[in-house]
């Protein structure tokens, strides 16, 4: 569940919707009862900061329950994450494209949600587009030129990947095809952190991973708070979102990138020109669940403010905010505009 957009503008000390959600949801614990308590604990996990707060009437088992969660971040992170050569995925694409590869059940299933995801979109979330992405390299500032994605960006597609469940097996039909879940791994780990929370009788709490939070339960009769960020302040929150037992990821241009002449290199890319979309610095979506509005947020960046949001207007669980280059925000049909 989650409500209109509100205060437009709010300056927080923190630049990140985490932040937000910290300093405003700290008002609704006073109603609570005094014998249990909110524990909070953050790691780095999967190249970013993981947070989880919950509520607890013992203490020792929430901090268990925490440390459960990170557990199973760090299985995620080991099995998927294309930075490691020896995760199931980096041996997927070291050899899918010459013979079909036997996969663990949850790695197929992973895979199948991005194909849908890529279809729904029409291609805007694509799974496969590391084939160019593996070029870049932002820490080092690094970018491909026209030459280098010209002759990488064919191994773009969702229609190389094929899925047989028969054997459990995956298979590119062209070399040079990469899958790589950055636009949506994260979503998944939180709900997946959230299901390791659920299962431990844990009904107050929040999964944080980067840009991508699920939250389960209010703050005793008032809903957290979550904000997003001014692209160019990371110190100034332009709205900020009251929520309960929803999700919601943003994506912007601030996140992994370097300028070079002028230009913005980052991390989001149209899979049908291999270089960073331009369309929006910023949108977030609001949903049932971590993995599909982390998927989602990546399309509507890819497709911009009025194309994106005329998508989201057509899916009836989820709505979106999309900052544009000229500062205007854009709201999708389920959100009115704060007045």
């Amino acid at each position: 569940m989650y409500h209109s957009p509100m205060n437009v503008g709010t300056m927080c000390k923190s630049g990140t919707a985490r932040g937000a959600l910290l300093l405003l949801a700290a008002a609704g614990a006073a109603s609570a009862p005094l014998r249990a308590e909110w524990i909070y604990r953050e790691a780095p996990i999967m190249g970013t900061r993981c947070d989880v707060e919950l509520w607890s009437e013992d203490r020792a088992k929430g901090e268990a329950a925490i440390e459960k969660v990170f557990v199973e971040l760090r299985r995620i992170d080991d099995a998927m994450s294309t930075y490691k050569p020896e995760s199931e995925v980096s041996m997927v694409n070291a050899t899918a494209s010459q013979h079909p590869v036997q996969i663990t059940q949850e790695l197929y299933d992973l895979i199948q949600t991005s194909l849908d995801y890529s279809k729904l979109t029409r291609g805007s979330f694509d799974v496969t587009y590391a084939s160019v992405g593996y070029l870049y390299n932002y820490p080092k500032h690094i970018h491909p030129d026209d030459a280098a994605i010209a002759a990488a960006l064919p191994a773009i597609s969702y229609h190389h990947v094929h899925l047989d469940p028969a054997s459990r097996t995956v298979s590119f039909d062209r070399a040079g095809v990469r899958i790589d879940f950055g636009g949506i791994g994260k979503g998944y780990a939180v709900d997946r952190g959230i299901a390791v929370l659920q299962a431990a009788g844990i009904d107050r709490a929040m999964v944080n991973a980067g840009g991508d939070t699920r939250i389960i339960g209010d703050r005793f009769g008032k809903p957290w708070v979550v904000g997003i960020r001014d692209p160019d302040d990371r110190d100034k929150i332009v709205v900020r979102l009251p929520i309960t037992d929803a999700a919601m990821s943003t994506s912007g241009d601030y996140e992994r990138y370097f300028d070079e002449n002028g230009v913005r290199y980052h991390h989001i890319l149209d899979p049908k020109t291999g270089k960073s979309a331009r369309k929006v610095r910023s949108v977030t979506i609001i949903g049932p669940y971590a993995t599909r509005t982390d998927a989602l947020t990546k399309s509507v960046f890819v497709m911009g403010a009025k194309e994106g949001i005329d998508f989201i207007n057509t899916l009836p669980d989820v709505d979106a905010v999309a900052i544009t280059p000229d500062g205007k925000i854009w709201y999708s049909k389920g959100l009115e505009q704060p007045k």
